[in-house]
């Protein structure tokens, strides 16, 4: 599916946990792609899946974020979209982007969750948050900036050569966001680098329920990336899976 620039100025995708999303594309200054699949097990049983996703595009600027809920109880569902949520807030309103003001931030989360939320059962949910704010003609040079926890993946291709070799290492399954603690396992992993005028690029994010994308360099048709979702070979996806993929 491909949505019109032209009629569509603004794009913003939040994922139901509640049902599956097929594929898609939003084609503006900036090519996204996304998808979002429940594991085989949660979609029988009716069920609410613990991975969430949402991207928000206007213009030539992108803030976005994918999460990944540990463990099998429902809370997961809501510490997932509650934080991918307020970090999209975070992403839209701040101006302070250094790795101590976004730990501060983080460190502090906890304390406001706990009032909005009414004192939630402690959950945790790994996470990567960022923004692309593009380079333009006027502005030949643009920003990314992302922050993440966890072990989902994390990709970057400048000029089709693969330059992610900042975040090997840092995509661990131990460290994490909880609810009621903030930040486990380590501080936040934070990468910010200037974007070029006339570059390619291509930046891609999956939690682990799509891994079998892990070993693949080039880039799939949005085809080939469904049946990944559909998983015919394990008869439906064994875990939650959420897609995001940037090109300009």
């Amino acid at each position: 599916m491909i949505i019109n620039t032209e009629v569509v100025e603004l794009f913003h995708y939040i994922s139901s946990q509640n049902e599956e999303q097929k594929v898609s594309t939003y084609q503006g200054q900036m090519t996204c792609r996304y998808g979002y699949g429940r594991a085989k097990k949660t979609a029988l049983q009716g069920g609410s899946a613990q991975d969430f996703l949402s991207v928000h595009i206007k213009g030539d600027r992108c803030n976005f974020v994918i999460c990944d809920g540990v463990g099998e109880s429902n809370q997961g569902s809501s510490t997932t979209r509650y934080l991918g949520n307020t970090l999209l807030d975070w992403l839209d309103s701040t101006i302070d982007w250094s790795s101590k003001e976004f730990l501060s931030y983080m460190e502090y989360l906890p304390v406001v969750a706990m009032k909005e939320l009414q004192n939630p059962i402690s959950s945790d949910t790994m996470y990567i948050c960022g923004r692309l704010e593009l380079p333009t003609l006027e502005n030949p040079i643009g920003r990314i900036w992302m922050a993440w926890q966890g072990d989902s993946r994390l990709r970057f291709w400048r000029n089709g050569v693969e330059v992610s070799q900042f975040f090997k290492g840092t995509m661990r399954a131990e460290e994490r966001w909880s609810i009621s603690e903030g930040p486990l396992g380590g501080e936040p992993h934070v990468y910010q680098s200037r974007l070029e005028y006339g570059m390619p690029m291509r930046l891609q994010l999956h939690t682990d329920g799509l891994r079998d994308l892990d070993p693949i360099d080039e880039r799939l048709p949005d085809e080939q990336i469904q049946i990944l979702f559909d998983a015919p070979h394990t008869d439906g996806l064994i875990e939650d899976a959420a897609f995001l993929e940037f090109e300009w």
